[in-house]
């Protein structure tokens, strides 16, 4: 059995720890955690969990966990190695969405690992471009 509850890269969504350095404002809603659970699940966990609470306190953090029974089976084989994949990388498109330097340059790293995987990369503003326009 392999299981996680949330503290992972793509699980949870809190505004106090885990996710707290996501400054794209998706830390203070509940659709990461739901993408993850709903991804887990279609990609053939044994079971999948989406709860409130984890260590902030309740109403406070929503959380995506997962499931699977490994049996040593050639099926079984295949939704692991299908489902980690998912739950790993969505964590990291996540961050990198956030614009994380380090996340940016996973993914794509991954990416080039991985040809079918394809990730929107984000468009970073240029700081002295934004400034100059605010002066006028």
């Amino acid at each position: 059995m392999l299981g996680r509850d949330h503290h992972d890269v793509s699980g949870t969504d809190s505004p106090y720890r885990e996710t707290s350095n996501i400054r794209d404002g998706s830390r203070f809603t509940a659709d990461m955690a739901v993408q993850n659970f709903v991804g887990d699940a279609f990609r053939g966990a044994t079971w999948i969990s989406l709860h409130n609470g984890g260590g902030v306190g309740w109403g406070e953090v929503i959380n995506g966990g997962f499931g699977m029974v490994l049996d040593g089976s050639a099926d079984s084989d295949r939704r692991l190695k299908s489902m980690l994949h998912w739950d790993v990388n969505n964590g990291i498109a996540r961050r990198a969405w956030a614009r994380n330097p380090n996340a940016m340059w996973s993914i794509e790293q991954e990416m080039k690992r991985t040809p079918l995987l394809k990730v929107t990369l984000p468009n970073e503003a240029d700081d002295d471009l934004l400034d100059s326009s605010l002066m006028g």
